[in-house]
């Protein structure tokens, strides 16, 4: 997906770093409990920190540089949607989740800025590029949720879409082909994107029957894929709770209203 860095070489890199005895983890760990370690300093992003984020002579595709309340530690999130933690001179990361130990109580604040992240990119997906089921009344909450009509569990959480709008639960369908963009997947994806009813489309294709349209609309569903990437999606489904929280694999009915809080 990016020109910069195989994608392969980032996960290995992720094994290497967080595998039990990792020497590059222990390492970073290590020094920041030294005296005196450089973790000193105000929490302003080094202006160079993305330039020095090199991995065998390749930049990595950084998307951002933030602060975290860890003085000297920055938070870097690459265009692919990992997240990892680099010192301010680019030599030592940490690939992992950052947590917050304050009132008898672990607080990821890892997950907590991804959540907002999520929420705030998939709302940013106007309706009309989405395939809506959406209930007669009241709407009590709404799920978004990565899908592919040739995933055998995407077709069994489609089935329980109607016990989903009976209690008040809108869905809200994003396109991710779970074997990439060239896949069979995209190209039923695509179509039901370009169809006068897009509703009818994505039933008949996670029924397994003709999708009618003679037109694609491969853009969107590329976007909606890479979009899923950057958010972490893996496969499908792929459910986005209201706050960001993302929920991989099918989820019956009476569990996701669980999760949502909401009277059965």
């Amino acid at each position: 997906m990016h020109n910069t860095i195989p994608e392969a070489d980032l996960f290995m890199l992720a094994r290497l770093f967080t595998r039990p005895g990792s020497v590059l983890a222990a390492t970073l760990l290590s020094a920041m409990m030294l005296p005196g370690a450089a973790l000193a300093g105000d929490g302003d992003v080094p202006d160079n920190l993305a330039e020095r984020l090199v991995v065998n002579g390749r930049a990595m595709p950084v998307s951002s540089v933030t602060s975290t309340p860890l003085p000297g530690i920055f938070e870097v999130q690459l265009e692919s949607g990992q997240t990892f933690y680099s010192d301010r001179s680019g030599e030592y990361l940490l690939v992992g989740n950052l947590y917050r130990n304050a009132d008898g109580q672990m607080v990821n604040l890892t997950e907590q800025r991804q959540q907002r992240e999520r929420s705030e990119l998939v709302a940013q997906v106007p309706d009309e590029q989405t395939v809506i089921f959406r209930p007669a009344g009241e709407v009590k909450a709404v799920l978004n949720v990565f899908t592919d009509t040739t995933c055998p569990y995407c077709r069994q959480f489609h089935e329980e879409v109607p016990a989903l709008l009976d209690r008040g639960i809108e869905v809200r369908y994003f396109a991710f082909p779970r074997s990439g963009p060239d896949s069979e997947g995209a190209r039923q994806l695509a179509r039901v994107w370009c169809s006068d009813n897009r509703s009818e489309a994505m039933t008949a294709g996670m029924q397994g029957r003709e999708i009618d349209s003679d037109e694609t609309c491969s853009a969107v569903v590329n976007q909606q894929f890479a979009l899923g990437r950057r958010i972490g999606i893996q496969g499908t489904p792929a459910i986005v709770l209201p706050d960001g929280e993302m929920v991989p694999g099918y989820v019956p009915v009476d569990r996701l209203i669980s999760m949502l809080a909401l009277d059965q």
